[in-house]
């Protein structure tokens, strides 16, 4: 691709609504500059990783793997990085997961644990299977990796919500410098991230007819997308059913069961969002219940229908926890009654410990969520934010919904009683 081809490519990416995080070991650091240099990469570009060394990529994938340079490994990585793009995206905006990991031309030759282990098993002829040929055989081990080990290969994968792209390309040994050979897996790897945002891009360049491209795909049903959610290889999924995108960068989130939804539920957030001035507003369902089963994925369709029906975003966890609610939606606000919040403060709920309860509470702060109560019936009585005793460094982190604004005294468990 030319310069100005890829300007254009880069821009098309750039207006489009998907936001991306990448991952990138080994290879297509050209993509960056590419994509960081033409106005609008904020649009796109959410954060970049480059976990080069052996130990940087181990603790990004949390154990070693039976290859750094494989289609496995840059699935992972695109896994890793979707899920990282939906905790920093803007609600509702559509995300990519880019994971690539390369082995180009280098100044050493490359003898990785995972060659080594194909190579160990190649076939011997029986003879050298003696003792007496064992040096012979160390030394014909050692040119079949001389001549087998140093491939110059690159593996590129994409994640969306409803799809995981593989592709691999075996390039020619010896044709290009590394540099060369960094510049073609850049014009891969930004073709990749054109096709996953549906940006119309050209062929990739560079390649000769004997280079082997590779490429496997993934495609997920809503069930399959659930699933993967219940099983934590995802955390979260968003039903973006509100008309439009919005520029909010901060969610105004209000967790339940909606068992059923009902009006209370849809004015409390309405106010909580009029209170803070700003945000995204949503609702959030946890699949993964601290005390009960979790839900089937069909009833997570069925309750989810309930906001399409009123035309309002609702996102699907599996964290029921509200401190790991932080870390998946940092710097949100929480809307939760007063009888959340006896429990968010009660030692009784964190083994009787005040010390671990003010060192998770004060975690959730520096994620910079906060929490907006609204009044509720507590043990029987009508209480509100300012009839606890909230520990002073968290006090901030804690504002009212003053009563005269809005007060529930339905419940979602009167309602089901009431049905019945």
């Amino acid at each position: 691709m030319t310069d100005a081809c890829i300007r254009s490519l880069v821009e098309a990416i750039h207006a489009s609504p998907t936001q991306a995080v990448l991952y990138l070991s080994g290879g297509a650091s050209q993509s960056l500059g590419w994509l960081m240099s033409v106005p609008g990469a904020s649009n796109t570009v959410l954060e970049t990783v480059a976990p080069y060394s052996r130990m940087s990529l181990i603790q990004l994938l949390g154990k070693i793997p039976s290859s750094y340079c494989s289609e496995q490994t840059a699935a992972r990585m695109a896994v890793l990085a979707y899920n990282r793009a939906l905790k920093l995206s803007k609600p509702g905006f559509p995300v990519l997961g880019v994971g690539f990991t390369g082995a180009l031309a280098s100044t050493r030759p490359k003898l990785g644990d995972h060659r080594y282990c194909e190579l160990n098993s190649f076939p011997l002829p029986l003879h050298m299977q003696t003792a007496n040929y064992l040096c012979d055989s160390l030394c014909l081990r050692l040119l079949l990796k001389i001549l087998f080990s140093d491939v110059h290969r690159f593996h590129l994968s994409t994640r969306t919500s409803d799809r995981l792209l593989v592709s691999t390309v075996t390039l020619s040994k010896g044709l290009r410098t590394r540099e060369e050979e960094d510049k073609v897996s850049s014009h891969y790897l930004l073709r990749g991230i054109a096709n996953a945002c549906k940006v119309p891009a050209t062929s990739v360049s560079g390649l000769t007819e004997s280079e082997k491209v590779t490429e496997s795909e993934q495609q997920f049903s809503e069930e399959q997308e659930l699933e993967q959610l219940l099983n934590g290889e995802i955390c979260f999924k968003v039903y973006p059913f509100s008309s439009g995108l919005s520029n909010e960068e901060r969610k105004v989130i209000l967790s339940g069961s909606f068992n059923p939804l009902h009006d209370g539920h849809l004015k409390l957030l309405e106010i909580a969002t009029s209170i803070c001035g700003d945000g995204y507003p949503c609702f959030e369902i946890s699949a993964v219940n601290a005390d009960k089963p979790p839900l089937s994925v069909s009833q997570i369709k069925d309750r989810v229908k309930q906001f399409e029906n009123v035309g309002k975003t609702v996102i699907v966890s599996n964290q029921p926890y509200f401190y790991k609610k932080a870390e998946l939606f940092p710097g949100s606000a929480f809307v939760i009654g007063a009888d959340t919040v006896a429990r968010l403060i009660n030692p009784k709920y964190y083994d009787g410990d005040y010390g671990k309860m003010l060192e998770i509470l004060i975690g959730c702060k520096r994620t910079g969520c906060t929490f907006l109560v609204g009044g509720r019936n507590v043990d029987g009585v009508f209480k509100v934010l300012e009839d606890f005793d909230i520990p002073e460094t968290l006090q901030d982190m804690f504002v009212p919904i003053p009563a005269e604004k809005f007060r529930m005294d339905i419940s979602s468990t009167e309602i089901r009683k009431n049905q019945t």
